[in-house]
This record gives structure tokens, C-alpha cells and sequence, in this order.
């Protein structure tokens, strides 16, 4: 009797450990509160997020490299997610925040055709910051860039985050056909 006590305890416990969304999860990652400011100068919180399902990616504008087509792709897959009909934000973290204001920002992402009704680039905060946020809640690199470069280093994934907060994958930011794995994903967890 005792045994199946604990046997049902367990049972409780795992069960209570994590949603099942119908995708194949490739990380467990809770995302620490943060409160940063978007490309309109208004503020956007974690909180303002709970209850929604969001892709987020790290980018900057002065990249010369991996940034632009990540911010192309996140242009697509804001298109694909319109045409699906899926209720989704879309979060670009600036890992430039000195240089990338909010209307810097703003005037990058009209570049790539942004509509702003679910997409918000975030800046307002200090370097140190974003770094700690993308490596603690996002398993994602950032490093200051070397000496005598603007050029920051940083990893080139999209992660999709749950109505809860929690990151349950990630993606290649790079690669189109990403796109097309993240909005069967969102079919399959809406």
C-alpha cells in the first residue's frame, strides 16, 4: 500500500512538472520578468506577454552578418502566422541597446516590411542585461564585441515561448525553412 501511495505521489509530481503541447520540446527554460521598451517607446513586460504565445530572436542593426536574414525570416514568419490566421507575438531583443534606439529600431524593421500589431523590438536597457536575460532564460550566447568592432556575438535562434513563459524550443534563425517548422508547431499547440 505504501509503495502505491508513493507510485500515485510521483505520478502527481511528474505530471505537474510540464505541459505537453503536442511538439517535440528542445528545452525547458523559464524566462526571467523583464520590462524593456519597444520601438514605439512604450513599455512591454513579461507580463504583458502571459497567456500569449511568442517567438522571440536576438538581434542588432548594425550587424553586417547573421542579423538580417534573421530579421528577414522573422518578416516571412510574421507573414506565414497572418495567412495561418495564428494568434502569435513576435519579440526581437536588441543585444545593441546603446546604439539601437527605439526608433532605430523602428525604422530597421520598416525595412523588413514590419507590421507592428505583433511584432515588438525591445531596447532600453543596459548591455549586461540582455546578455544575462539571453543566457539565463534563453540558453543563448552573447558576448560584448571585440576590441576595435561594433560587431556583437550572438546566437541565431528563434524560441518559442509558452502562454506561461517557459521556452520549449528552439530553431535556426537562418534558415527559412525554419519558418515553416515554427508555424506547424504553433498549428499544432493553438
Amino acid at each position: 500500500m505504501r509503495n502505491l501511495i508513493l507510485l500515485l505521489l510521483l505520478s502527481m509530481v511528474l505530471v505537474g512538472c510540464g505541459e505537453d503541447y503536442n511538439i517535440e520540446s528542445t528545452m525547458s527554460e523559464k524566462v526571467t520578468d523583464f520590462q524593456f521598451t519597444n520601438q514605439d517607446n512604450e513599455a512591454v513586460s513579461l507580463g504583458d506577454l502571459e497567456g500569449e504565445w511568442w517567438v522571440a530572436n536576438f538581434i542588432f542593426t548594425n550587424c553586417t552578418t547573421v542579423c538580417m536574414p534573421m530579421t528577414y525570416n522573422m518578416s516571412q514568419l510574421q507573414e506565414m502566422i497572418e495567412t495561418e490566421n495564428l494568434d502569435v507575438q513576435l519579440i526581437s531583443f536588441s543585444v545593441d541597446p546603446e546604439n539601437d534606439s527605439p526608433e532605430v529600431l523602428k525604422e530597421y524593421a520598416q525595412n523588413y516590411d514590419a507590421s507592428f500589431d505583433n511584432w515588438s523590438l525591445l531596447t532600453g536597457y543596459e548591455f549586461e542585461t540582455i546578455r544575462e536575460l539571453s543566457i539565463k532564460s534563453f540558453k543563448n550566447f552573447v558576448q560584448a564585441p571585440p576590441e576595435g568592432t561594433d560587431q556583437v556575438t550572438h546566437g541565431t535562434s528563434f524560441f518559442l515561448v509558452s502562454p506561461e513563459g517557459e521556452v520549449i524550443k528552439n530553431y535556426n534563425g537562418i534558415e527559412e525553412q525554419s519558418m515553416e517548422t515554427i508555424v506547424q508547431d504553433l498549428n499544432k499547440v493553438q
